[in-house]
């Protein structure tokens, strides 16, 4: 057997999940190996590029994203040695909304036995006319059901009954953004096994089951939106995505400063701090050779402000989805921004509620950047990913149950309607 075909069953033979996070500033790919026997992923490659044609999550230029997922996933191909065709990749943007839903059916006789197709109808049943034409029902997330009378059922399927009740969370997204990801990944001839709003993924990344059944907030703080997911009772809540990054603090401080961005950015990451230091002395960064000196408390103040409207912004849709200091568990921050010195204490004084930066787990593997908060989401998406590849007879058993991943009826069928 020649070398290259010697590849090419191997990789047959081989189980890979794939995540690529399409940032509005930078896309990031992660590849890990499952282990056949302990379904174990290890990361096996790593990939970024910086990303144009973006705003504010949303594409504005198909071949921005497409070039940048390109050469995100380039890098991470060459150094797992492994060709990516499909992948979990992200959605972003204000756009993304959250909905209450309910509904009832019939389902047959006393003795009918409740099964997936059931639960795939009465989602269909409780989400009919809750979402406008123009948008697509992401993620289904039913809180509860109730058959024959009885409440709180997490997993009905196997129970008999005649007359089944569910009690949902719907996250529905606009239409032609969603299209537009979809095309610009097809452009990269990448295919979306699922799609996963960014902060959802994040959270897989980074919650601990005690933290989702307690009552927590995932805030992943990216370059240009900043994503929340709230988690209680073992389920999705609340979803919601405020339009503030990173990005517009190094804009503030750009012009805060009067200053070039890149050089507002160094300032940032070399000594930005989410609380002020009351220092009357400067600092300096060195940028093309040339040394620029700024006031701490310059700097400290122009985050400072920044910060404080962003964090009322959270605070506002804590308050929307009735969660506002209510989270035993606090909030766990990842993105880029989540580095900034001080940002914990800062997210603990703004919310009332205990704070950390999230830190991933549930892999195997290591690679240099991949334990920072920036690659939250793309290591969510790629964990989605790993758990897309069981067998969809034992995927039903568990539906109901797993708060990350998308229905693979609403999935498939969402994509198969937008192949172009």
């Amino acid at each position: 057997m020649s070398h290259k075909l010697y590849n090419l069953v191997m990789q047959e033979n081989s189980r890979h999940a794939i995540g690529i996070d399409i940032g509005t500033v930078t896309v990031r790919c992660v590849v890990a190996h499952i282990d056949g026997t302990t379904g174990v992923p290890t990361i096996v490659g790593v990939g970024s590029a910086q990303n144009t044609g973006m705003r504010k999550g949303m594409v504005v230029n198909l071949d921005g994203p497409a070039k940048a997922i390109d050469d995100a996933l380039g890098e991470a191909e060459r150094m797992s040695g492994y060709q990516v065709d499909a992948a979990t990749i992200s959605v972003n943007g204000s756009h993304i909304l959250s909905t209450h839903a309910d509904g009832m059916i019939a389902v047959g006789s006393a003795d009918h036995e409740i099964t997936g197709e059931d639960i795939m109808r009465i989602e269909e049943v409780a989400t009919l006319g809750k979402v406008p034409a123009n948008r697509e029902i992401l993620q289904v997330v039913p809180h509860s059901y109730k058959l024959d009378g009885q409440d709180n059922i997490k997993n009905p399927i196997g129970m008999t009954g005649t007359r089944l009740e569910i009690d949902a969370h719907v996250v529905s997204v606009l239409t032609p953004h969603l299209v537009n990801l979809q095309k610009a990944a097809e452009s990269a001839k990448v295919a979306a096994n699922s799609i996963i709003v960014a902060g959802v993924a994040a959270a897989r990344a980074v919650l601990t089951e005690q933290q989702i059944e307690n009552g927590v907030v995932l805030i992943d703080i990216g370059g240009a939106t900043t994503n929340i997911a709230i988690y209680e009772e073992g389920d999705l809540q609340y979803v919601a995505v405020i339009p503030i990054g990173g990005v517009s603090i190094t804009n503030d401080l750009a012009i805060g400063l009067k200053t070039d961005p890149e050089i507002a950015e160094l300032i940032k990451i070399e000594h930005g701090s989410a609380i002020p230091r009351h220092d009357a002395s400067g600092v300096g960064v060195k940028y093309n050779g040339e040394i620029y000196n700024f006031d701490i408390n310059d700097i400290d103040e122009i985050i400072e402000a920044r910060l404080e409207e962003l964090f009322e912004f959270i605070s506002k849709e804590l308050k929307r989805a009735g969660r506002d200091g209510r989270l035993p568990s606090g909030a766990v921050l990842t993105g880029g921004t989540a580095k900034l010195k001080g940002i914990t204490e800062f997210a603990k004084s703004a919310l009332g509620v205990a704070a950390r930066v999230g830190v991933a787990s549930g892999y195997g593997g290591v690679a240099d950047g991949i334990d920072q908060p920036q690659f939250a989401t793309a290591l969510g998406l790629m964990l989605i990913d790993a758990e897309s590849t069981i067998d969809s007879r034992h995927k039903s058993k568990q539906k109901g149950k797993n708060m990350f991943s998308n229905g693979p009826s609403l999935i498939s069928k969402l994509l198969g309607r937008f192949k172009v």
